[in-house]
Formats: structure tokens, C-alpha cells, sequence
């Protein structure tokens, strides 16, 4: 590889470019029309504009994409995470252009992208799984005659993408009809594909990741757990690395199976596999994602390794070369999104008015955000993540220092949320996730009442 096209935009477009930096290969960014000015175009050796507005006719635009790998001459693609990273089709139409796709084969990726292909991958290499839909709703009155079988609530989920979009659940029998509608929604707008199904729903798991790399060779190797409990709106907020307080056993379990499901379904590169697990035991494989994590900072920091540049090496046929490696310490990271806890961490849109990020010894920002830069939700409102990683309590009391050194004004609700966070019993001593209490949502439910108030 000598020149890799970035299909993507944001902080993920500009971690990406300064890992081909790091490498020695030159890059390329793309960008709509409102990211003319975005930071991951400044980042990139070359860039080139994708002439639209909206990420249909623009970073999902397949043809557009590789129209402009071919014009600048690039001989290798990342896509990142989102858009079209999980697009078995595109993934192929890159490959059949002479690109080095960076990833998950495409076969891999049609097996575990699509969620009901993946339970049944995972059925199969021994994983635990909650009760579900072996094929996508058609309707409201299939996921009801599901729930008279199986109990409430249930979750209604996209096949496809992940990220927490197309995901609706209903805790009564009328709420079924609304759930399936705003999840097929949801996932039509997101993916390009209405089809979703139903599991049923464990209100108060853990949500644990598994972060893996594997090769062409046979080789997995698991970098790290991840907790991800904290969230809202079934997306995540606050991630940890390793994920602490597992019972004994769980974690060569959770590391053991990972690792036959993506072996299993000829998987390279970087992926993730996902579970829950609530307070009385159960663990439940939940899905397989076959791109870059969002929450891939954390396990770096834990693990040493650089993984956009490992997955250069193994896209370009390299070996591993090494096992599961050893984790160092715990590490924490926070996403920073433009939204408004007070009113249901809804999206927030405009321009950024002032940016001062945190600095200082280990403080880690992976960033597309600056002054200036303007907040477009149809693009998405992840402004950055702030990973960072030491060793028990000193990694606990930087939580306060590095929000308080941050500023981003222009986005309602951050300073509330973020005092909110800092008194919080779980940032502070960890005593909800050690007592496996911290479900899915949790934040949402227990803090949106004191953000609202202002108090």
C-alpha cells in the first residue's frame, strides 16, 4: 500500500490520517459540502470534495466514493466505522476496483454484519444468546405473537449497522406497534435497509466488548474487554477498559468464544463481539461488529498497540505474530457529543464557539472538532473522545480535572452533565458496576431529572 483513500469524516477520518502518517503512506480525505472546512480534511495529504449534502449522496454514495480512489490514485481504502464500513457490497466493489480494503473480508462481514446471520454464527460456535426472531419483522403482529411466547419487554433491533440506531423498546404489549415503526425507521434512515427483528431485552446488563484483531493466517488475538454500560438512547457515553469486575471465569469465557466466532466466519482485521450480562449470571452474546470500534482508544491504551496501523499490516497480508497481550492498568473514555441532556440528550446543531480541549501528562483527544467547526446532527454529533489510561484511583480522579479543563460552548447541557458525572457514585468509587448494577440506559433514567433542573 502507498496511498490510502479515507472513506469517511470526522474524528475517526483524522485518527486514520495520522496513522498513514505514522506509517509512511500518504492519505486521502473526502468530504460533503458542510465539511469543506472540517479538520479531517486539513489532516489528509489530499482531498477531495464529494459534491453533496446530505451522507446519502455523499459518504454513502459507493460509485462517488470510488470514482475518487480512482481519480487520485489511491491503492488502498479504510472506511472507518459507520457509513458504509459494514457494507459487504462495498467492501467487494472496492476489492473489484484493485483497492486493498482494509478490513473484514466481504464474506465475513455479510455473516457477522447482519445480526441474525451472526446469532446463528454464534449458535453455532457454542454462545450463549437470549431468546430471538431468526428472521427480519414484517410486521408488529409477528413481534406481539413473540412476546406471548416469550415475555416482555422485548427489543426491536436492525439487522443491519449498529451504533445504537434502530433500536425501539416496548415494555407492553401496545407499545409493540410504535417500537417497530421508529426501530424500522430508524434503521431505513441509517443503513439503508428497513429490516429489523426482535430479542428479547434484558433491562439492567452489563454491555461488554470484546476487542479483537485477527489475520488471514488463523490468528485472533483478544486486546482487551471493554464495559460499556453507560449509555443513552442504547449508545454509548462512557467506556472501560479492561471491563472490571467479572466474575471468576467470565473473562477467559467472554475471550474463548470471541474468538471462535470470528475464526469461525473467516474474519481479519479488527472486530468486536458484544454481550450482555445482567446480575444474575446470564451472559448473552448480543452481536459482532467487523470494523474499527468506536471505543478502540481504550483498548490501546491498555494493550500498547496502535490498531488503525495493525490493521494496515494485516490487510496487506501480514501475520500477527503474537497473542493476546497484556493489559496494563485501566483506562476510561468519554465521548463528547453535541447534545442536550436536558432535553433527552437531544441533538444539538450550530457552530462551535469556543474549543479548548484538555492537556497535559497522558491526556489523550482523538478529535475532528475545532473552534469555529459547525455541528451538522445529519452527519452525526460526536464531537470527540477523550480516552485516557492509568493505574486505580489515579485514573478515577483525572475524570474531573480534564472535564473541567474542557470547554466547548455552543453546546447546551455539557457543563450540568458533566458535574452530574463527577458526583455520580460510579465515577467516583465504582460501586455500581462492582455490584453489577450499571444497566444499559442508566444514566438516562437517573440523571436526566437533575440535568433538566439545572441542579
Amino acid at each position: 500500500m502507498r496511498k490510502v483513500l479515507i472513506a469517511n469524516r470526522g474524528e475517526i477520518a483524522v485518527r486514520i490520517a495520522r496513522a498513514c502518517r505514522d506509517a509512511g503512506l500518504a492519505s486521502v480525505a473526502v468530504y460533503a459540502s458542510a465539511d469543506r472546512d472540517a479538520v479531517h480534511v486539513r489532516a489528509a495529504d489530499e482531498a477531495v470534495p464529494l459534491n453533496g449534502t446530505t451522507p446519502a449522496d455523499t459518504y454513502l454514495d459507493m460509485s462517488k466514493v470510488l470514482r475518487v480512489a480512482a481519480h487520485c490514485g489511491a491503492d488502498a481504502l479504510h472506511p472507518g466505522y459507520g457509513f458504509l464500513a459494514e457494507s459487504a457490497e462495498f467492501a467487494q466493489a472496492a476489492l473489484d476496483a484493485g483497492l486493498t480494503w482494509i478490513g473484514p473480508p466481504p464474506a465475513a462481514i455479510r455473516r457477522l454484519g447482519d445480526k441474525l446471520s451472526a446469532r446463528q454464527g454464534a449458535r453455532q460456535a457454542g454462545a450463549p444468546l437470549l431468546p430471538g426472531m431468526t428472521a427480519p419483522v414484517s410486521d408488529a403482529a409477528q413481534v406481539a405473537a413473540f412476546v406471548r411466547e416469550h415475555g416482555l419487554p422485548v427489543v426491536i433491533k436492525a439487522a443491519a449497522g449498529g451504533g445504537g440506531k434502530g433500536v425501539a423498546v416496548a415494555r407492553s404489549a401496545a407499545e409493540i406497534p410504535d417500537a417497530c415503526a421508529r426501530a424500522m425507521r430508524a434503521s431505513a434512515a441509517a443503513n439503508g435497509r428497513a429490516e429489523c427483528f426482535a430479542e428479547r431485552y434484558l433491562d439492567h446488563a452489563r454491555h461488554l466488548e470484546v476487542q479483537c484483531l485477527a489475520d488471514s493466517h488463523g490468528g485472533v488475538a483478544v486486546i482487551s474487554t471493554r464495559d460499556c454500560s453507560l449509555q443513552r438512547r442504547h449508545q454509548k457515553i462512557v467506556e472501560e477498559a479492561p471491563a472490571p469486575f467479572l466474575p471468576a471465569g467470565l473473562d477467559a469465557r467472554l475471550r474463548a468464544v470471541s474468538a471462535v466466532i470470528l475464526r469461525a466466519a473467516g474474519c481479519t482485521g479488527a472486530a468486536t463481539c458484544e454481550f450482555l450480562f445482567d446480575p444474575d449470571g446470564a451472559l448473552a452474546f448480543l452481536e459482532a461488529n467487523t470494523r474499527l470500534a468506536v471505543a478502540h482508544p481504550v483498548s490501546e491504551e491498555v494493550a500498547g498497540l496502535d490498531l488503525v496501523r495493525e490493521s494496515f499490516r494485516i490487510a496487506e497480508g501480514g501475520a500477527l505474530g503474537y497473542g493476546d497481550p497484556e493489559v496494563r492498568g485501566h483506562a476510561l473514555q468519554f465521548r463528547i457529543y453535541a447534545e442536550d441532556p436536558g432535553r433527552g440528550f437531544a441533538p444539538t446543531q450550530g457552530t462551535v464557539r469556543a474549543w479548548r480541549p484538555p492537556s497535559g501528562p497522558g491526556v489523550r483527544l482523538d478529535s475532528g472538532t475545532e473552534q469555529d467547526s459547525v455541528v451538522a446532527p445529519a452527519f452525526g454529533t460526536l464531537l470527540a473522545k477523550l480516552p485516557g489510561g492509568q493505574f486505580g484511583q489515579q485514573l478515577v480522579g483525572r475524570v474531573g480535572d480534564d472535564g473541567t479543563r474542557r470547554e466547548d460552548r455552543g453546546c447546551a447541557g455539557r457543563a450540568q452533565l458533566a458535574e452530574v458525572l463527577r458526583r455520580d457514585d460510579a465515577a467516583n468509587h465504582h460501586h455500581d458496576v462492582a455490584a453489577a448494577r450499571t444497566g444499559q440506559g442508566r444514566l438516562q433514567r437517573r440523571h436526566q431529572g437533575q440535568v433538566a433542573g439545572g441542579q
